[in-house]
């Protein structure tokens, strides 16, 4: 079924202000249920996890539901999804934790493409090792990062290869299975970023050829926290710092402190939600939610092309969102004006588009934009026509 645009806007609050949010990979606006189970949580009585007082059965009954409803989002299984404050916080705390096993002589892969917590991360935590960083490429030109580029920087030292499952700059969506194929040969570890994907695309961790990967709800419709995931055996195995008394069982080894039992129960509202956006879809939440992406990607692709051809028609117009196969995601400049000028001229007429390099900043660089970047117009689950009409109009005033 197609989606039904007016219904899901209806339950975004923040809409109401009557600004069209082309911001949305940087962070979406939150749907009523989702903000309900926010208070709901809050609202109630709520302690550390156990089985004896309300208050503990509530939180542990928070905890047990986010873990299940970010499986089915992801993939997996519940015993494998990690919480922490931030998707950026978890790959540092995975980084330190792998690199105990790596020294002189291994090596790790990172990308031009990434965002830098999936690259500055694995950087310093190399270094710290004495291990050797290696950096696959992309073409500027067509925005891709293909197979050729990684197997160029892979030896039978390579021990972890760090890769983003669509670009959060320009929305290049490298074909992910094909490199953990790569990477796996020369018996190395492949960790996903998955934070911008995860908003637009079914994630399966098996499919991805995943070892481990992180997403962020805020991202997709829910609030702000991160999230790891991996194979099951693979975090069994690792021995991440902790405090003595906190539990050793996975996935409790890897989070630190007490959970944000408010913003878990979001995290759950936010994958309900999206397992609804296709109102005739059955079965599981896992079935609806596949069902609902395939409609949330038929939405967003026709919007996404006709901003294409919109920008394609005004003079002056630089589209570096070029890939095959990429999101929703369009970063462009325009001749003689800053991104930051367009920015402002937008946000005048009511309209959200950012400009920057969006921390994505080896991309910048390797595009020729350097550290100003450009303006990024994202689509998300409330984006409409209208709003891409109102966005072109924009543009045509402040370009001619």
């Amino acid at each position: 079924m197609a989606l039904d645009i007016a219904a899901v806007r209806a339950q975004i609050p923040a809409l109401k202000s009557g600004t069209a949010r082309f911001d949305a990979p940087g962070g979406t606006q939150m749907p009523a249920p989702v903000i309900d189970a926010v208070t709901a949580a809050l609202t109630g009585p709520l302690a550390n996890r156990g089985q004896t007082t309300e208050g503990e059965r509530r939180a542990d009954g928070i905890v047990v539901e986010a873990r299940a409803a970010l499986a089915d989002l992801l993939g997996t299984t519940p015993g494998t999804v990690v919480f922490g404050r931030s998707a950026t916080q978890l790959v540092y705390d995975l980084s330190r934790t792998l690199a105990k096993t790596w020294g002189p002589g291994d090596e790790v892969v990172v990308t031009r493409l990434d965002h830098d917590s999936n690259i500055r991360p694995w950087i310093q935590a190399a270094e710290a090792a004495g291990a050797t960083v290696r950096w696959a490429d992309f073409d500027p030109e067509s925005g891709e990062l293909r197979p050729e580029h990684l197997k160029a920087v892979l030896s039978e030292r390579t021990r972890l290869v760090a890769v983003t499952a669509a670009s959060n700059l320009i929305g290049t969506r490298p074909d992910l299975s094909a490199l953990a194929a790569l990477t796996h040969e020369v018996g190395g570890l492949f960790h996903v970023d998955a934070v911008h994907y995860a908003s637009h695309a079914v994630v399966d961790l098996v499919a991805l050829g995943a070892d481990t990967l992180v997403c962020s709800p805020y991202k997709f419709l829910g609030p702000h926290l991160g999230v790891l995931t991996g194979r099951a055996e693979l975090l069994e195995s690792l021995r991440p710092d902790k405090l003595l008394p906190s539990s050793d069982a996975v996935p409790e080894r890897f989070e630190l402190g007490t959970l944000p039992y408010e913003l878990l129960a979001g995290a759950s509202a936010a994958v309900d939600f999206l397992a609804d956006l296709d109102v005739g879809a059955r079965g599981s939440r896992r079935e609806r939610l596949i069902a609902s992406f395939a409609a949330l990607e038929e939405h967003e692709d026709a919007l996404r092309q006709r901003m294409e051809r919109g920008l394609a028609d005004l003079g002056g117009v630089t589209l570096y969102s070029r890939a095959e196969r990429r999101t929703p995601t369009l970063l462009f400049t325009v001749e003689g004006r800053s991104p930051a000028e367009i920015s402002r001229h937008l946000a005048d007429h009511g309209i959200d588009a950012p400009a920057g390099s969006f921390y994505a900043l080896e991309a910048s660089r390797r595009l020729g934009l350097g550290d100003t970047g450009g303006v990024r117009v994202g689509l998300a689950p409330y984006s409409s026509a209208e709003d891409v009409e109102r966005l072109l109009t924009a543009l045509k005033a402040v370009v001619s």
